[in-house]
């Protein structure tokens, strides 16, 4: 049943997102591990409509913001306002208060209006004038942004990439995929995207994510893997404890959509790239080496002995 499922919001996507079934199948994970997503990507593939399909799809409701180097703090999480009427002030809710919030070129606004997510982000609520709101749930943050050294952008910081739990790229699409984005309409392809569950049932799904099986040696391998990142000559930022939970939960989520009731070590090599990415850095050395981040991230988990699991 749960397969079937996730097979219909998959395909609901793929009416607007041609040839990239990995990358849907991996915000899907996302979502269902309760995570957040950093697309980094040129503009113009199609990262705006991923998200609008995948609330569309899921019965969410959306809000995007296109971040700039004039967005505010407060027009992410709100203010207070003085009502002439009431005589009082009232709360002005900010666009951060939807199921999914779209957080549009985040690398192009600053510092200060990018660290007003870092609350939302990891504890599902904001705090304005010392005064505690919770979002809605569930909650997801799918931010994208443009390649660093494009027009107007700037770095963002370790600690808001760590609270993505995956960084994906959708990169050009194949000579067929864009004959067909060619003849399509994508205003109106959106409008074709149907709703697979309500949020009572993606909740549930969660749940179901989260009480997966895992057995003692998985959780060995992922930790013996953390601490490899953190131990070699390559690498000048290794996984923190915050990275080796993603990799737990996503691998989680990647069973979960493959139709099992337990977590697999293929299922923590399916997902080691897009969970580590982004929270990893190269050394110098190694960077002036020509040396590929993947490539020696893969050569790090393969020295890693992978478990047997019954």
């Amino acid at each position: 049943m749960n397969e079937h499922t996730t097979n219909q919001i998959i395909n609901e996507i793929k009416k607007v997102i041609h040839g990239k079934d990995d990358v849907i199948k991996m915000v899907l994970a996302t979502i269902l591990a309760g995570g957040h997503v950093l697309l980094e990507d040129i503009p113009g593939v199609g990262k705006t409509t991923l998200a609008v399909a995948f609330s569309k799809a899921l019965s969410l409701t959306y809000s995007r913001v296109q971040f700039t180097p004039d967005v505010l703090p407060s027009d992410i999480v709100g203010f207070q306002i003085y009502d002439k009427k009431s005589g009082q002030f009232r709360f002005q809710e900010g666009s951060i208060y939807a199921n999914l919030f779209l957080a549009d070129e985040i690398n192009r606004t600053s510092p200060k209006t990018q660290s007003a997510l870092l609350e939302v982000m990891e504890e599902r609520h904001v705090t304005v004038d010392g005064e505690i709101r919770e979002v809605p749930s569930p909650f997801f943050v799918i931010a994208t942004e443009n390649p660093f050294g494009s027009s107007g952008t700037q770095r963002l910081p370790e600690s808001q990439l760590d609270r993505f739990m995956t960084c994906l790229t959708i990169g050009y699409p194949k000579h067929e995929d864009a004959i067909d984005i060619l003849k399509g309409d994508s205003k109106t392809d959106l409008l074709t995207v149907e709703a697979v569950m309500d949020k009572d049932r993606l909740l549930s799904m969660q749940n179901e994510v989260k009480n997966l099986h895992v057995d003692e040696s998985i959780y060995d391998y992922v930790v013996s893997i953390t601490e490899e990142t953190r131990k070699s000559s390559h690498f000048a930022l290794g996984l923190s404890p915050r990275g080796s939970i993603a990799i737990m939960q996503m691998a989680k989520a990647n069973s979960y959509l493959a139709g099992r009731d337990f977590v697999i070590p293929e299922d923590i090599e399916d997902i080691i790239l897009d969970v580590c990415r982004h929270r990893i850095k190269l050394t110098t050395k190694s960077v002036a080496a020509g040396e590929d981040l993947e490539a020696v991230l893969l050569d790090t988990l393969s020295s890693v002995p992978k478990p047997k699991v019954n």
